[in-house]
């Protein structure tokens, strides 16, 4: 019996034994499995992030489809279809292309200081309208009336030597009536043995010294005439540079700038102000050759500006002027390609009463045709 039991026992532990291996080996592979696993369980994890996010994605594409299939519905895509053919419609309903284009100037006048001085007074504003001749400013004129006040005191001098001078004039004049009928007795006393030579020669020599003296009285007083002459001339010069230093205004029309101000030192032709009439604009627009056979001067012509809200402003102009040569496009006018071009330069004036036109704005000119044999 003790046998049998020990036989059993190590059938057992055989048993036993031998059933161990693979379950170490089944372990092993169950370690391998689950970490398989873990990583798998990592990759479905990232594979579910990407997921949500095609999903998210996929979400926006279906509602754009939904508002697509919206804005394309069958009316929609009608109105879609035919809305370049509505622009076409559009441009061919327009008028023709303007003939030329160009921008408005003004005759613009500098108004500059003819006088040296500290400005006294400056009444200029930009924007506000001068009449012409109006006197606007004012330089000191202080030295200038000093100097006139010389002047005039230095001219009543001189006319009083003048004055002198015609005296003496006379006083030797009355002497030489005397001397004269003096000389003509001492000449007959001596042909009559009467009287002596000696007398004829001193009354000859009185005749002549007053000659003389009147001759030169009358030269001092041509000299002294001329003085006062020339005083007058410095006096009237000096009025002239006073009359100067007022600021008067040329020509009627807008304040466009202004360079001084009151309490500044100007000096002679130093700009002031610059103004300009905008009653009438100057529309300076170029044409080309092929266009002169349509414009002549004095022509009435069409002139188009843009109001701003998309609509706009005719107005009529005349032609006043056309070159006699031809020029390069200005820079600022046309492309690159087009200041190639040779075109001639024209100005035609446009009333502007309502001061609705300013300078530098741009314009549209339209010719209208001109008659077969027209001037």
């Amino acid at each position: 019996m003790r046998f049998e039991l020990k036989s059993t026992c190590r059938s057992f532990a055989a048993l036993r034994m031998t059933t161990s291996a693979p379950g170490a080996t089944n372990a092993a592979r169950g370690a391998t499995n689950a970490a398989h696993g873990a990583t798998n369980a990592a990759h479905g994890a990232t594979n579910a992030a990407r997921g949500a996010t095609n999903a998210a994605r996929g979400a926006t594409n279906a509602a754009r489809g939904a508002t697509e299939a919206v804005i394309l519905s069958p009316r929609r895509r009608i109105c879609t279809s035919l809305f370049p053919l509505l622009l076409l419609a559009t441009a061919c309903s327009k008028e023709k292309q303007p003939d030329a284009y160009g921008n408005f100037e003004a005759n613009e006048v500098v108004v500059s200081s003819q006088a040296s001085g500290q400005l006294k007074w400056f009444t200029p504003v930009e924007g506000t309208t001068i009449a012409s001749g109006a006197i606007v400013g004012l330089v000191d004129t202080t030295q200038l009336d000093l100097e006139r006040e010389q002047n005039v005191a230095q001219r009543a001098a001189t006319e009083a030597r003048v004055s002198a001078a015609g005296s003496q004039i006379g006083v030797y004049e009355a002497q030489l009536g005397v001397a004269t009928r003096t000389l003509e007795r001492s000449r007959r006393l001596l042909e009559q043995k009467a009287g002596t030579a000696q007398q004829a020669d001193q009354a000859e020599r009185d005749y002549r010294t007053l000659v003389a003296q009147i001759a030169a009285a009358r030269a001092q007083q041509q000299s002294v005439g001329m003085e006062v002459a020339s005083t007058t001339a410095r006096v009237s010069q000096i009025r002239d540079r006073i009359s100067k230093s007022q600021v008067a205004n040329p020509t009627a029309g807008t304040v466009l700038a202004t360079y001084a101000k009151a309490g500044e030192v100007v000096q002679v032709g130093q700009p002031l102000y610059r103004i300009a009439n905008l009653d009438t604009l100057i529309l300076r627009a170029y044409v080309a050759e092929s266009q002169l056979s349509s414009i002549r001067l004095g022509q009435t012509v069409q002139v188009q500006v843009d109001q701003g809200d998309g609509t706009l402003l005719s107005m009529p102009g005349v032609v006043r002027w056309i070159a006699a040569k031809a020029e390069f496009t200005p820079t600022p006018v046309q492309t690159r390609d087009e200041r190639a071009d040779l075109v001639y330069a024209v100005k035609v004036h446009v009333p502007n009463p309502r001061g609705a036109l300013k300078i530098g704005m741009p314009a549209d000119l339209a010719l209208a045709p001109t008659a077969p044999g027209g001037a």
